[in-house]
């Protein structure tokens, strides 16, 4: 258990590598390109629109090859994409180059995250304790190292190709050692099947009477003889699996709850620094450490949310966090001084720590549902990194910088009052009738 455990945290920590690498050198490959602000921004389109398809297909990859080989293969996209940047940026100069690898970059990186999602939320139904806040925490902790040695390696000019070229190397090698230490399929306590039961089903008003899911134990025989065709087991394939997570209720909604933290904490990602310039008159050092409180704070609450949540459980905590985000964000908007925002960074941190964390967990309290689920939500949270940055940026052209952070506050109160979905929910092949 030790070693998977340290396993899992070792993917975490390199998929925050990963990602603080190229955010780092952002400026040296504009400066290696000679790139306007709108050739940035259509580079970064390309990861995001890659990064938005890879996670929408993530549950049926899941699935298909397991989370073992998906961290596998997508780690291994992520360091050949990071090396295709680096080519790209330092060798060829060519923006086509970066495009290309930022694609790949963007397709690894959200199957692996989904995959980590999935065996993370397997360690802590073994662990019987919660974990998956100190897994996000060894990413945070990742993102801090990385930044670090992005700093250095921009300090000493030491050339994009062979920086990447040193961490694409490091995160795959790391991963794919990991990966054999890996047992979420090997712990699978349910196989995958059904049986339709006139009861179980509930009325779609796009495709009709869909059944409700009952799993069975690992070699049990199935009555594939009973007259009553209502009874016969049915395979429970992947497409199913995706297709009635998207349906179930209880999964879209724990969904618009991660939605509301994952843009208190991608609105700070993005505006935080430029808010503290514009609307408090600080400098971009000032802006600098505004963020780096943020994410200390953040890496802060993640690591005591074990604890937290051991002894409060989830529905509290996730009260707590919307509630603690609401009054951070509400004070950094509305500070009569300088420094009393930087106090309120501290506590937005604190409060959007443990969102995306819990939401995981909760999606995947069933294990034989956990990988559709998990991509469901990890689709809609995603959503919050992905476009809300440009919707906010929209209103700031008319609201200013510091009021166009309002517009996460009316999801945060909607994720207080989903805070109650959170809480842990017995697998359906214990009860069935649960899921109804």
């Amino acid at each position: 258990m030790s070693r998977w455990r340290a396993a899992v945290l070792a993917s975490y920590a390199a998929s925050g590598i990963a990602f603080a690498t190229w955010v780092s050198r952002l400026p040296a490959i504009r400066d290696g390109l000679n790139l306007t602000p709108g050739g940035i921004g259509l580079l970064l389109m390309c990861m995001t629109v890659a990064s938005f398809i890879s996670i929408s297909a993530s549950g049926l990859i899941v699935l298909r090859l397991g989370p073992q080989l998906t961290t596998r293969i997508g780690s291994s996209m992520v360091g050949a994409g990071l090396v295709t940047v680096g080519v790209g940026t330092s060798l060829a100069a060519n923006p086509l180059v970066v495009a290309a690898g930022l694609i790949i970059l963007g397709l690894g990186t959200a199957s692996w995250n989904t995959a980590s999602n999935v065996e993370g939320a397997s360690l802590e139904r073994e662990l019987e304790r919660h974990i998956m806040p100190h897994l996000h925490g060894s990413f945070s902790l990742g993102t801090v190292a990385a930044a670090g040695f992005g700093a250095w390696a921009a300090a000493i000019h030491m050339p994009v190709f062979w920086h990447f070229l040193i961490s694409g190397v490091v995160v795959t090698a790391s991963v794919v050692t990991a990966t054999f230490w890996f047992r979420a399929e090997k712990t699978a306590a349910v196989t995958k099947t059904y049986h339709p039961e006139e009861t179980d089903t509930f009325q779609d008003p796009s495709t009709g009477p869909l059944p409700i899911i009952s799993g069975e134990q690992d070699g049990a025989q199935q009555d594939v003889a009973q007259p009553d065709a209502r009874k016969t087991a049915v395979p429970l394939d992947n497409k199913r699996l995706v297709a009635l997570a998207w349906r179930d209720r209880r999964t879209l909604l724990i969904g618009v709850l991660v939605l509301g933290l994952a843009l208190a904490e991608g609105a700070a990602g993005d505006w935080v620094a430029l808010a503290l310039a514009d609307g408090y008159g600080q400098s971009d050092a000032a802006g600098a450490v505004g963020y780096g409180l943020f994410v200390t704070f953040m890496t802060i609450g993640r690591f005591a949310g074990t604890v937290i949540l051991d002894r409060f459980g989830r529905v509290v905590v996730m009260r707590w966090c919307s509630a603690t985000a609401v009054v951070g964000l509400s004070l950094f908007v509305f500070s009569p001084v300088p420094w009393l925002a930087f106090v309120a960074l501290a506590v937005w941190g604190l409060g959007a720590s443990l969102g995306f964390p819990v939401g995981m967990s909760a999606a995947a309290d069933d294990p034989v549902h956990a990988a559709a689920r998990v991509s469901v939500v990890s689709t809609i949270g995603y959503g919050a990194f992905l476009c809300g940055p440009p919707l906010l940026g929209l209103l700031a052209e008319h609201f200013g910088i510091l009021h166009s952070l309002l517009a996460p506050l009316v999801l945060l109160v909607v994720s207080f009052f989903l805070a109650p979905l959170a809480g842990r929910k017995a697998a359906e092949s214990a009860q069935p009738n649960e899921a109804r």
